[in-house]
């Protein structure tokens, strides 16, 4: 029989984290209506998580499990999970404990009433201090007003998606992905469930601010063609700028010929503004150029190096993103 839920929980070095956060969801899934399929994709871990995943495996035949041959990403781990669902509604959350299982039956409550993509909003980050809250508001803030779709702000990848909707993902070939920006490109009905995030549990942040980082370009270049458009209004502002200039040295030729404004101080700083200018445009035009890049390569999303749990034809090998 086909499960009627699919759980996706990426794993990278969880092992403090790993039998706690099973425990939590072995009790969500034990109360749940129908069969539940819970899918741990070890993204490359380098401690004993692959080893508690080959338990937790033995134990519970719900839990099944993919390992990636190196770190992917979490973005591609997700990917991975979504590859091999079952079910017909399927929930992303994360390992850590951050995103409670425990608000999993609410989001199944929100799909039975018809809603397609049910989203948890932060209300609260529990714990973090203001130099990752701030930079995390500014962020969605900003990418809400710039990307051509509407993208919900505070919202991570915890969320629920009906099968309709992975399957459309699933169809998607992108190599950058930004999974929470993706699933508002569907479209569809979508709705939201206020939570307050809780602190890790345990073992050390995995998003750095240099992933994160790296996270925001993503979702800012694959959702908005402005900073395009920016590198060609600041090139425009410039140009009308070097035009100013050029009348304010002339006249100050005639009437100030003596004026150290006339001088090169006034070049240099002409020079620098252009150049500089020139290089965050050509900076902002290389990004979206390397993932152009990226993308004509071919290259699969991921490579699996162990499968265990899948009875089909996915769990092959050879079926790799």
């Amino acid at each position: 029989m086909h499960p009627k839920y699919s759980f996706v929980i990426p794993v990278y070095n969880e092992e403090d984290t790993l039998r706690e956060m099973y425990r939590r969801i072995s009790a969500v899934m034990d109360r749940m209506d129908g069969l539940v399929e819970l899918i741990l994709v070890n993204d490359g871990s380098r401690d004993r998580t692959l080893s508690l995943l080959r338990d937790l495996h033995e134990k519970d035949s719900r839990l099944c499990y993919l390992s990636l041959a190196r770190n992917f990403g979490h973005q591609i781990a997700v990917t991975a999970g979504l590859n091999f669902i079952r079910g017909q509604a399927i929930v992303v959350l994360d390992a850590d404990l951050q995103d409670p299982p425990e608000l999993i039956p609410l989001l199944v409550e929100k799909w039975k009433q018809g809603y397609q993509i049910v989203y948890a909003q932060r209300t609260q980050r529990r714990k973090e201090s203001w130099v990752k809250r701030l930079p995390a508001y500014v962020f969605y803030r900003l990418l809400r007003r710039l990307a051509d779709i509407d993208i919900p702000p505070d919202t991570g990848d915890f969320c629920l998606m009906d099968r309709q909707v992975v399957d459309v993902l699933n169809k998607m070939p992108e190599r950058n992905r930004y999974i929470r920006g993706l699933r508002s490109w569907v479209g569809l009905q979508q709705t939201s469930i206020p939570y307050e995030r809780d602190p890790r549990f345990a073992g050390e942040v995995k998003y750095t601010f240099r992933k994160s980082l790296s996270l925001a370009a993503d979702g800012l270049v694959s959702f908005s063609k402005l900073p395009l458009r920016l590198s060609t209004y600041v090139g425009l502002l410039a140009a009308l700028v070097a035009m100013l200039m050029a009348v304010l040295v002339f006249y100050w030729r005639i009437v100030a010929p003596t004026s150290p404004l006339t001088g090169f101080a006034t070049i240099m700083i002409a020079i620098f503004f252009l150049g500089a200018v020139q290089l965050v445009s050509i900076g902002i035009l290389g990004e979206y150029v390397g993932r152009i890049y990226e993308e004509v390569k071919g290259r699969p999303l991921y490579v699996l190096s162990e499968v265990a749990g899948f009875n089909d034809a996915r769990s092959s090998l050879n079926d790799q993103g």
